[in-house]
């Protein structure tokens, strides 16, 4: 099992396999991807070996992660790979879901277990402003797809300054009738976001407390969970989640290490420039890539300093998937 040195073990991980996204997103790519292309980034073969090696270190848990991986042509036999990995007992995916409606049940049929979807508005004209793409309706149809097709759907929403009552009262009408589990995200200062994090970032703390005030109630976390606060309601077809990197003790639950498409190894989201995997991912050797991983592990940071505007390596989102 991999542990660190503050007791925190790490069953999960986060494998991005591309950087490149065809939307152009506020917080995270607003002129757009202007990076290397696919053949830059690991291939179907060094994933297999990196997903081999950390299910050997106790790994239950992989999500696939860009940019948005569904650029990525052998997308499917990369689901598969995790899916056929010895011990991988979850595999899930984050996406803008634009792909949804015409792929959600060849990934299911694949195996996967769970897909993440971005929709910071169910306006139309305001999700176009934000991601720069004028898709929502597509989305939303990619959405009973994907339900329709078995698989447990999450909904990823940024919190942003102009999020406002009519916003979420919106999104809980939404959830009235929609299965599917809604998570608020505090907006992250990323290098390349400062000015933009300044302006617009808001707590999800009033979300919360108003959630707690209407009857909501927390819901277990699963030890394989990401790191939401989940809540339910009786009246509610949906549940809804919150991610606040800002709160006091958020790294203490952390349980995931993150792998960037070059194959370099990221301890935290926000923090040093990422330690080369690849030699060892294109050797094929996991035994020298599960001691790698163990030895790194001793200088993972208690915290990601983000409340002291540490913002680390991570210049926008698509490098890490989040």
């Amino acid at each position: 099992m991999l542990e660190d040195s503050f007791g925190r073990r790490f069953r999960y991980l986060r494998v991005s396999i591309t950087e490149a996204c065809n939307f152009r997103c506020q917080y995270c790519l607003p002129d757009g991807y202007d990076g290397p292309d696919n053949s830059a980034f690991m291939s179907l073969t060094e994933v297999q070996t990196l997903m081999t090696a950390f299910a050997r270190m106790g790994t239950t848990k992989i999500r696939i992660t860009g940019g948005e991986p569904s650029l990525r042509k052998d997308f499917t036999e990369i689901i598969q790979a995790a899916v056929n990995t010895p011990g991988i007992q979850k595999v899930a995916t984050t996406t803008h879901g634009a792909r949804l409606a015409k792929d959600a049940h060849k990934w299911a049929q694949a195996g996967l277990d769970q897909v993440n979807v971005s929709i910071d508005s169910l306006d139309p004209n305001q999700f176009a402003l934000i991601t720069g793409q004028n898709k929502l309706e597509q989305i939303l149809k990619g959405l009973d797809v994907a339900v329709d097709a078995g698989l447990d759907v999450k909904v990823n929403t940024v919190l942003l300054q102009d999020f406002s009552p009519a916003r979420l009262t919106r999104f809980l009408d939404w959830l009235k009738i929609t299965p599917v589990t809604l998570r608020f995200i505090e907006l992250m200062e990323t290098g390349e976001h400062k000015a933009f994090f300044k302006s617009q970032h808001m707590s999800g703390q009033p979300i919360k407390d108003r959630l707690l005030a209407e009857g909501w109630q927390p819901v277990i976390r699963r030890k394989d969970a990401g790191p939401a606060q989940e809540f339910s309601h009786p009246d509610y077809a949906g549940k809804i989640g919150l991610i606040m990197p800002y709160s006091k003790d958020f790294c203490k639950s952390c349980n995931r290490l993150r792998v960037s498409a070059s194959g370099k190894l990221h301890l935290c989201l926000f923090s040093e420039q990422g330690l080369d995997l690849r030699h060892l991912l294109k050797a094929g050797d996991t035994d020298a890539l599960m001691q790698f991983v163990h030895d790194a592990l001793n200088s993972k940071h208690v915290s990601h300093y983000l409340q002291d505007g540490m913002t680390g390596a991570t210049k926008h989102l698509a490098m890490l998937g989040g």
